[in-house]
């Protein structure tokens, strides 16, 4: 019996076979990650928050484990990481209620 599971943290090991066949682009994004999350005025903890908020709206599971565990390596609470995903929820929600206008302007077209 074949194990379909989309996602499983074991998965994460494959990225160096990534680095093995586009070595340029790994060590390109890698850079910019590092740049990210270690440079600038926002502090460590926010950026990590905020990724947090990021990782829920575009459903990475990978991120959203990594960045909480760094979070709260960084002092981060749960009531706090649980704020951040309301509020993703919120511009989340917020996207498909704006957007209802192009379904009224598309129905109005026809």
């Amino acid at each position: 019996m074949s194990d379909d599971t989309l996602y499983k943290k074991s998965y994460l090991n494959r990225l160096g076979e990534l680095k093995e066949r586009s070595p340029k682009v790994a060590a390109k994004f890698m850079q910019f990650e590092h740049e990210v999350f270690n440079t600038g005025t926002i502090p460590p903890k926010i950026k990590e928050l905020i990724a947090i908020a990021v990782a829920h709206t575009t459903g990475c599971p990978y991120c959203i484990e990594s960045h909480v565990a760094k979070y709260k390596k960084l002092g981060g609470t749960m009531d706090e990481i649980l704020e951040a995903v309301t509020v993703a929820a919120a511009l989340k929600a917020g996207a498909a209620i704006s957007h209802s206008v192009n379904a009224i302007n598309a129905f109005e077209r026809e």
